[in-house]
């Protein structure tokens, strides 16, 4: 009997998840089977997969061939390693305490990568989902406020300091302000009081006319 290491499905539509099984060449994809060795979820970024190694190996050892996809989950799961490691035992070319550790070093870096990949997929969700959000735009309208206030408060000072140093000039020359004050006061009214009297003498001209002719008719 061909026995096979291949994925039977499971899941709803448009959403697949599968079970990696060892069973008949023969049977179904998702009829019979001899055993359950593991899952994958294609869905997840990286794939979730759960396997069992030491079955999965018991079982490539006994002859059972896995399908170009289950190749692939066995390769990044470090099976396929392991039993390269047991063939390398059997020649003599490493202790089975040797390849015990390689192999466990190997796996501890796998786990390490798959994890920091993980932590990546989630943390782009996160930054995807505050860019939709408009998270990251709320955070910057607060500065605008700050420069209006700033501008807004810079005639007020110049102002303030206009009338503290008309204070401060008031208060050195006091004298000095009065008689700039009178000087301002007396001005307008000297030229006011002038007017008139230059407004006056072309009234004495037109007067003189008239005398000179009285005089010519008398003669």
């Amino acid at each position: 009997m061909a026995v096979k290491l291949r994925l039977q499905r499971k899941g709803r539509k448009g959403a697949p998840f599968y079970h990696i099984v060892v069973a008949d060449a023969r049977s179904p994809r998702d009829g019979r089977f001899i055993e359950k060795i593991g899952t994958y979820n294609p869905l997840t970024v990286p794939a979730t997969i759960e396997l069992n190694r030491d079955l999965a190996y018991d079982w490539l050892t006994k002859g059972a061939q896995p399908t170009d996809t289950v190749r692939a989950i066995l390769r990044f799961k470090g099976v396929l390693l392991k039993k390269h490691l047991a063939r390398g035992v059997k020649k003599g070319a490493m202790t089975p305490e040797q390849a015990d550790a390689k192999l466990a070093q190997w796996i501890e870096q796998k786990e390490a990568k798959i994890a920091a990949r993980r932590e990546a997929t989630v943390e782009n969700k996160r930054k995807f989902v505050a860019a939709v959000d408009g998270t990251a735009k709320v955070k910057a309208k607060p500065a605008a406020p700050v420069v209006e206030e700033t501008v807004a408060e810079e005639p007020v000072a110049v102002a303030e300091e206009a009338v503290a140093v008309a204070v401060a000039v008031a208060a050195a020359e006091p004298e000095a302000v009065a008689t700039e004050a009178v000087e301002e006061t007396v001005t307008p009214v000297a030229e006011e009081v002038t007017a008139p009297a230059e407004e006056a003498a072309p009234a004495a001209e037109e007067v003189a006319p008239a005398a000179e002719e009285e005089k010519s008719e008398e003669a």
